[in-house]
């Protein structure tokens, strides 16, 4: 039997393994930490009994994940949650701007602008099942479905700001802006509009759930189903040197570039070692976990009943913010999101206090304090939160890289979306799972398809190990 070392046990760490083990491989997973799940992971942070997620939070991507979603992952007790409201956009003057999974509703609360909601998100919405399944393939294949994907391309390659544009009103301008910011790069910027679609998108396909008991359940379905195979996990083990998986047939490494040169050495081709040492990171998020009593103040009537709530004013304003960042300099205003977590999933709660997830957009690897912002932006939409805060915690940069490694500098999407980075990363190669190294492969979300929780970098990464076993 054929043997395999994944070091990571992420959820692309996970994914690979499961793969692996599901075609007969013996599979060990080897994790530095005490817990398994990387960025999904859920602790108790700011009080006893409050339970937060460690980073990710939100899960559009592993409902619609070819891999995940055929995994039977519900028998391993994986159970998803949805918010009545997907998204809430608050702006001053108690306006708001609200994306409803009901396509219809949404396209109707933006009035005059909704033709053009639906024109241009709705059709991706409509036809979101068949993208995913392209865009979440490798990098160089036959699409399934030409028309469709370049239909998106067309689309996708434009800045942010000018797809915002052909909106008249703030809400929807605002709406799109705040969505294509997850892409932690300037809103100006060519293929911005590709995250802010596609995750646009998601939210009337399927929703923005979350995982009940946490976003560390998923890690523990993934951890049930690989044990189901044959898989072993062993935490506290930190892999330093190449040596740790020399005996397996094939390695898997759920880890940045960075991490994974210092670990191959001189085993990586010097143009290799060079392209993974000069692995560019983006921008950092300053992670704050309330406990409060009761609900967010919020101005906004759906901003109160709203999973995650994006907390940066207008279009200009975001764009103007996530300029700053880029620019290594930390605006005033941050882009800051909010989840509320708890209101699809009460069992976070405990005794009337709730979990309030935080993070802002800051510069790589900043060492100030961004906590004042970060109430500050709420406050100015909720007017009264600060008096309702029992208890906060904080994960700076620092403090975010030292939970997981693969945050460099506190970047959470493990490396810079710029330009031609969203589409070739983690360097220019056919295969960027390869490491160069024979068995070995990268699979965190340094590699395609990037980062979210979808175990896809993990699935093609496995099944280019598993087509170099069947080539022995």
């Amino acid at each position: 039997m054929s043997t395999a070392v994944v070091v990571g046990s992420g959820p692309n760490g996970l994914a690979a393994a499961v793969h692996l083990a599901a075609h007969g491989i013996r599979v060990r997973v080897l994790e530095a930490e005490d817990s398994i799940g990387g960025g999904s992971r859920s602790s108790e942070p700011a009080m006893p009994g409050v339970l937060a997620d460690d980073c990710s939070a939100f899960h559009p991507f592993a409902v619609a994940s070819p891999f995940l979603a055929g995994l039977g992952l519900e028998e391993h007790g994986l159970r998803w949650r949805w918010p009545a409201v997907q998204l809430a956009h608050p702006l001053d003057g108690g306006r708001e701007a609200v994306l409803w999974q009901d396509l219809g509703r949404t396209v109707a609360r933006l009035g005059a602008d909704g033709r053009v909601w639906d024109a241009l998100v709705g059709r991706t919405a409509r036809a979101f099942r068949p993208l995913v399944g392209d865009l979440l393939g490798p990098v160089l294949h036959v699409p399934r479905h030409p028309l469709v994907l370049a239909r998106f391309g067309l689309d996708a390659v434009l800045p942010a700001t000018l797809t915002a544009r052909r909106w008249r009103g703030d809400e929807a301008r605002a709406l799109f802006a705040g969505i294509a910011a997850h892409a932690f790069a300037r809103l100006d910027a060519p293929l911005t509009t590709s995250v802010g679609l596609l995750l646009a998108a998601s939210a009337h396909a399927v929703g923005w759930p979350v995982a009940e008991g946490g976003s560390g359940a998923l890690a523990r379905a993934l951890a049930g189903k690989l044990a189901d195979l044959g898989g072993v996990i062993e935490t506290g083990v930190r892999v330093t040197s190449a040596s740790a998986f020399d005996d397996a047939d094939v390695a898997l490494l759920d880890l940045a570039p960075r991490a994974a040169a210092r670990i191959l050495g001189d085993r990586l081709a010097p143009s290799t070692a060079k392209a993974y040492s000069r692995y560019r990171h983006g921008p950092a998020a300053y992670k704050v976990d309330f406990a409060i009593e009761g609900d967010i103040p919020w101005t906004g009537q759906y901003a109160r009943q709203a999973g995650t709530v994006h907390v940066g004013g207008t279009l200009e304003e975001i764009a103007g913010a996530e300029a700053e960042v880029l620019r290594g300099r930390m605006p005033a205003r941050p882009f800051v999101l909010v989840g509320q977590q708890y209101l699809a999933d009460p069992t976070r709660s405990e005794g009337g206090i709730n979990p309030v997830w935080t993070y802002a957009h800051v510069p790589h690897a900043y060492s100030g304090d961004a906590t004042e912002a970060v109430v500050s932006q709420i406050e100015r939409f909720a007017p009264g939160f600060s008096a309702r805060i029992r208890a906060t915690a904080v994960r700076d940069p620092a403090a975010l890289e030292a939970h997981n490694a693969n945050y460099v500098g506190g970047d959470i999407a493990t490396g810079a979306n710029t330009g031609l980075r969203l589409l070739v990363r983690p360097r220019a190669a056919l295969d960027p799972y390869s490491t160069g190294v024979p068995g070995v492969y990268l699979c965190s979300a340094a590699t395609p398809p990037g980062a979210g929780t979808h175990g896809m970098s993990g699935y093609r990464a496995a099944s280019r190990a598993l087509a170099w076993l069947a080539r022995r």
